[in-house]
């Protein structure tokens, strides 16, 4: 059989010993005087007593005041990881190295107080703002076990949060939201609406397990008014155009076969007849390039993205100007995944809108050159600049308007186009005039 382990001396009996060793020897030479001495025996006993009791006594005393002050501290601590933060220790002060600890416990038992109620009240905050969001919030453990839903949730699944925690999401039939895409759009049917959803999920942890947050907000309302905002802007452009073109065309139809009916025609009106028609056809031929511009700008094709060098790509646009000679500005190898037919475009277009922007060269005062294309990382994105010394922008709220053009024979598409191919490859374009001087600086950004 094993032998038994030996018990341990508590703390406080330990320190209760040490102070009875502390005596002992005091203790045994006085009764030793007092026993040897010339003393009657009652005297001996009654003094002898009185030691040893004094003895026990100030052992004791001492214990206390060791052990006393711990069990405060322990109390205290208990309380604190018990949540409670409103005990605090009495008479504690700093001129002594037990007070100050006592001292430093009460100031953090404060300090966990206030951070408690900034937890309890953000946490009230968060509540709020969840039951009155109006879009359904989701929260599942890793298991894919509902955890937490707010009212807008319970709406959509028609159904009260008792009924549905703890549920798995397949029974929801919310599976697929927590596979695929972090984000995207839904076409589907809940218990509580139909229409188009838009859905977003990330990753938070919880006691150290992930969990997923599912998002869905009701696009339809939205995209119906943003569908109407975009027909009320197509039909007026296109009324504003087919009224520019129609008037003059039936203006001058009618005067056409007002000259027709008369007896008696003039001189000159074969010329007249001539004249109209003339210009008859050459609003319908601008009436078609406008139709044709704006067929270009609704069939713009998805881009075929493939590795493309960006350098070799800006020195070839930059040759095929030869109005003015254009700066290029070298950047680092990149090799990005793109439409190079597309990107060659927007670059071209917006070089083309920098050399007609740019001063006239020759002149006096004038550099050399006015404009300058380049390329650079920026911010782990690739950045096309081109950058011009004209001018600058006098209208940016009408850049990217359809058909809107300062140009005597502009279409108004090409800026336009060119931003859609920017978001069809995942990056922008934007226009803005420069800071240290005048001109304007184009930046076409892309994923690198």
């Amino acid at each position: 059989m094993p032998a038994p382990k030996p018990s341990r001396i508590a703390h406080e009996q330990r320190i209760f010993y040490y102070a009875l060793l502390a005596g002992l020897p005091a203790l045994i030479t006085a009764l030793t005087l007092l026993w040897v001495g010339d003393y009657q025996a009652k005297q001996q006993w009654t003094f002898g007593l009185i030691m040893v009791l004094f003895w026990l006594g100030f052992s004791l005393a001492a214990r206390e005041r060791v052990v006393r002050p711990l069990q405060t501290m322990a109390n205290l601590l208990t309380a604190l990881r018990e949540g409670d933060f409103s005990v605090r220790a009495r008479g504690a002060n700093r001129d002594e190295p037990l007070g100050d600890v006592m001292t430093e416990i009460n100031m953090l038992g404060g300090v966990l107080q206030e951070q408690r109620l900034g937890a309890l009240e953000a946490t009230a905050l968060l509540r709020t703002v969840m039951e009155e969001i109006d879009v359904a919030i989701f929260a599942f453990d890793g298991n894919e076990t509902l955890r937490l839903v707010n009212r807008s949730a319970q709406e959509l699944i028609a159904q009260p949060a008792e009924r549905i925690l703890g549920r798995q999401a397949k029974d929801l039939d919310l599976a697929d939201c927590l596979t695929g895409d972090n984000t995207r759009v839904l076409t589907r049917t809940f218990p509580g609406g139909t229409g188009r959803w838009g859905m977003r999920r990330t990753s938070f942890r919880e006691g150290g397990l992930p969990h997923s947050l599912v998002v869905i907000a009701d696009l339809s309302q939205p995209l119906r008014e943003e569908e109407l905002k975009a027909w009320q802007r197509l039909v007026r452009v296109i009324g504003h155009e087919l009224n520019n073109s129609l008037a003059p065309i039936k203006s001058i139809a009618g005067s056409l076969t007002t000259m027709l009916r008369r007896p008696e025609r003039p001189l000159d009106w074969d010329s007249d007849m001539m004249g109209g028609l003339e210009i008859i056809e050459a609003r319908a031929e601008g009436l078609n390039r406008f139709m044709q511009s704006y067929a270009r700008l609704a069939k713009l094709p998805a881009p075929n993205k493939l590795p493309c060098e960006i350098g070799p790509l800006l020195r070839r646009i930059v040759l095929l100007e030869t109005r003015t000679a254009v700066q290029l500005v070298e950047g680092p190898d990149i090799t990005a995944n793109i439409d190079a037919a597309q990107i060659e475009q927007v670059v071209i277009n917006l070089m083309k809108n920098a050399v007609e922007a740019a001063p006239d060269q020759g002149q006096p005062g004038q550099p050399t050159c006015c404009v300058r294309v380049g390329w650079r990382r920026q911010a782990g994105a690739l950045e096309i600049f081109v950058e011009d010394d004209g001018p600058g922008i006098a209208n940016p709220q009408n850049l990217f308007v359809p058909f809107f053009t300062t140009k005597p024979s502009g279409s108004g598409i090409g800026l336009v186009l060119c931003r859609q191919i920017a978001e069809n490859h995942g990056g922008a374009l934007t226009l803005n005039n420069r800071d240290d001087q005048t001109g304007c600086v184009a930046r076409l950004r892309l994923p690198a």
